[in-house]
């Protein structure tokens, strides 16, 4: 400090690491589902590939999926699963990668835009208290059946 000045404070937090979210959206149905995990692995998003494949479209002759990230490929799903079962649910995906720079074309980013204005607008200290927070916006949306248009 130079004499004269006023006093300068600085603000110290503990970060508590980060997490990944996982976000699906049926845009035109209303319909979403979002999933927390600790990590962001290849095994992670296989998981959520699996729910969304058997339990929020197990009637679906085709999914459409999804953004660029490096863990988002069929490859995923082989080192999750057997290959039997990881061949099931890629024979079921109708894989469109979304432009590296065109997020506002990619409606999961739309999406995750409108969680993070509704929902993730302040610091949340710990993934339990995200877990719940998101899983009360995830029901609020669907019971809204908010769209993307």
């Amino acid at each position: 400090m130079r004499p004269g000045d006023g006093q300068k404070t600085d603000a110290e937090y503990k970060r508590n690491g980060t997490c990944s979210i996982f976000a699906f959206v049926e845009p035109l149905g209303g319909k979403h589902h979002v999933s927390v995990h600790e990590h962001r692995t290849a095994i992670d998003w296989a998981q959520e590939i699996q729910y969304l494949s058997d339990v929020m479209f197990p009637d679906a002759e085709k999914i459409m999926a999804m953004d660029n990230l490096n863990t988002h490929k069929a490859a995923s799903l082989y080192k999750a699963f057997p290959p039997d079962e990881a061949g099931r649910i890629i024979k079921r995906l109708e894989i469109h990668y979304t432009p590296r720079h065109g997020s506002w074309l990619d409606m999961a980013e739309i999406e995750l835009n409108v969680m993070t204005l509704q929902c993730l607008s302040r610091r949340i200290d710990t993934i339990s208290k995200l877990k719940n927070e998101l899983s009360a916006w995830e029901t609020e949306r669907n019971r809204d059946e908010a769209k993307i248009r």
